[in-house]
């Protein structure tokens, strides 16, 4: 073939018209309309066909001759060399989840209250004239920020700690996958009921998850080299881990030479009684601490801290001195001021109060129809009814707006069936809707 070839040119387009009409060629080949051995115009033809000048053709195939597209062949003119397929259709955009749009009743999105949001700027502008590091940065954390954290856990947490000994990491998962890099391979034991975050982490690694009866005494760990838990506030039922249960746990531990990781993600927020001391602050040696900036400021910070126990703490350092997988430094530099300046504990105190006012409420609505899963403390509760009346309320709700999840979702092998119901990232009157929208269909469930 050596007709026509069917190009256009654009003059009013930015670029050389040599580039454009080797793009043009190379789109006819790659398309399939050009294949294999099919002869190409000569430069002298194609060019008078094009009313352009012979050198916009002559660089349009050397430049293709060059990447291997044509060749040339002495006495007989230029061929396409590569071999002609048809594009490959590009993968159907996707649609829109079928929640978007809705107000989400999570269990992770905490009330900010806008009264603080002078403390919030003036954080951020205080990053923007503060001078970055001259490259990546200690990938430990800002030791500003580890010092603060650190005492921040002694006072609050018990857990009593070198700033050295503390890890700034990109959240939650971001530090459990620190640290299961530095143990060896094997089964992690995760918490059924549990954090979905968890168990994709954890699978995403290639381990195999064994499942933890959330409800029940931990006294063997035998095979398994982690076990994750929420000892003060089991996500999503709600349980605080007893005193001679946790015992147990760490005898188990101990036992089966496994690290026990405690997520401490929202103790701060105990309104029923005193926070309940951290695990770690039991056995340093065995517990590696996760804490999270996600449930007092924002999911959306990505910020977290890893205390491991002091054996795998080098090793973890030195992975990440390799990876450069630290916290970004801005937002560290953020959080280091609105833990300096008082604006964290102010927007506790403050959530603090919010929830416990929103929690009776919640508990006021739903007790006619569901049985809570356990204490109610921080920003959810979570509530046991039949699978059939939980998808009627979750149905009911997303009709008037609002997107909860339900309980089976958060179970693997567990049969536990109910609502997780979170009341921290919504208003009063968006929290008042949606409860008169769930209450209204349990009630007719009930009629």
């Amino acid at each position: 073939m050596s007709s026509t070839l069917p190009v256009t040119l654009d003059r009013t387009a930015g670029g050389s018209l040599g580039v454009q009409l080797s793009g043009r060629i190379r789109d006819l080949v790659v398309a399939g309309t050009l294949a294999r051995g099919d002869r190409l115009p000569s430069s002298r033809a194609l060019a008078a066909e094009l009313g352009v000048s012979r050198s916009v053709t002559e660089q349009a195939y050397e430049q293709l001759l060059a990447e291997g597209w044509l060749e040339a062949r002495r006495g007989s003119g230029t061929f396409v060399t590569a071999t002609g397929a048809a594009r490959a259709a590009l993968p159907r955009r996707p649609t829109a989840p079928a929640t978007a749009g809705l107000v989400r009743l999570d269990a992770g999105t905490p009330w900010i209250d806008p009264r603080h949001a002078a403390g919030w700027r003036r954080a951020w502008r205080e990053v923007s004239t503060a001078p970055p590091p001259r490259g990546y940065d200690d990938p430990r954390g800002l030791p500003e920020l580890r010092a603060l954290l650190a005492d921040r856990l002694g006072r609050s947490r018990g857990v009593l700690l070198d700033p050295d000994e503390l890890v700034v990491t990109n959240g939650t998962t971001d530090g459990l996958r620190h640290l299961l890099t530095a143990l060896p391979h094997g089964p992690v034991a995760i918490e059924d009921p549990g954090y979905r975050a968890a168990v994709e982490t954890v699978a995403g690694l290639g381990r195999t998850v064994l499942d933890l009866p959330a409800l029940a005494p931990v006294t063997d760990l035998t095979g398994v080299v982690a076990c994750y838990v929420t000892p003060a506030h089991q996500h999503p039922l709600g349980r605080v881990l007893p005193g001679p249960e946790r015992v147990a746990l760490l005898d188990a531990a101990r036992a089966a030479d496994a690290v026990v990781v405690e997520d401490d993600y929202d103790s701060e927020f105990r309104y029923d009684v005193a926070p309940v001391p951290a695990l770690a602050s039991l056995d340093r040696g065995r517990v590696a601490y996760l804490g999270t900036a996600a449930k007092s400021v924002a999911p959306s910070l990505r910020l977290g801290w890893l205390v491991p126990p002091p054996d795998l703490l080098d090793r973890i350092n030195a992975r990440r001195l390799v990876t450069h997988e630290g916290a970004p430094w801005p937002v560290q530099r953020a959080f280091l001021a609105l833990l300096r300046d008082g604006y964290v504990d102010k927007v506790v105190r403050t959530a603090r109060r919010v929830y416990a006012e929103r929690a009776p409420r919640v508990a006021a609505a739903l007790s006619p129809y569901a049985t809570p899963g356990g204490p109610v403390a921080g920003m959810y509760s979570t509530w046991l009814l039949s699978q059939a009346d939980a998808l009627r309320a979750r149905d009911a709700a997303r009709r008037a707006g609002f997107e909860l999840n339900l309980l089976s979702g958060y179970c693997r092998t567990a049969t536990l069936t109910g609502l997780v119901l979170g009341f921290g990232g919504v208003t009063d009157d968006e929290l008042d809707r949606a409860l008169a929208a769930l209450t209204s269909a349990l009630g007719r469930s009930r009629g």
